[in-house]
């Protein structure tokens, strides 16, 4: 079964940037093309990004587009996302999985990222 470990949350100051990390295991992950979600409380989880096999092609979410980069290390079978210009509405907490809905693997436990005004 597909392993997610999310890492890199905190709590930051509006305008600050963080780095998310996700390392995947259990799987071949260079062959997947891989994605980053969020949910707050009472909320639905909700595309934030991904990115293809290569980390070449990449796909933003309207609010975060021009604030969040996705990358990949396919050697690490890691994914990340360098955060900046954060808000106080980016506070959620994140998730990274394949970004295909027939194909969800088992959630992680996700990392909180909490953005103070």
């Amino acid at each position: 079964q597909v392993q997610l470990v999310e890492s890199g949350g905190g709590l930051v100051q509006g305008g600050g940037s963080l780095r998310l990390s996700c390392a995947a295991s259990r799987l071949t992950f260079s062959n997947y093309v891989m994605g980053w979600f969020r949910q707050t409380p009472g909320k639905d989880r909700e595309f934030v990004a991904s990115c293809s096999w290569s980390g070449r092609s990449t796909l933003y979410a309207n609010s975060v587009k021009g604030r969040f980069t996705i990358s990949r290390d396919n050697t690490k079978n890691t994914v990340y996302l360098q955060m900046n210009s954060l808000k106080p509405d980016d506070t959620a907490v994140y998730y990274c999985n394949i970004p295909i809905s027939t194909m969800t693997w088992s959630w992680g436990q996700g990392t909180q990222v909490t953005v103070s005004s």
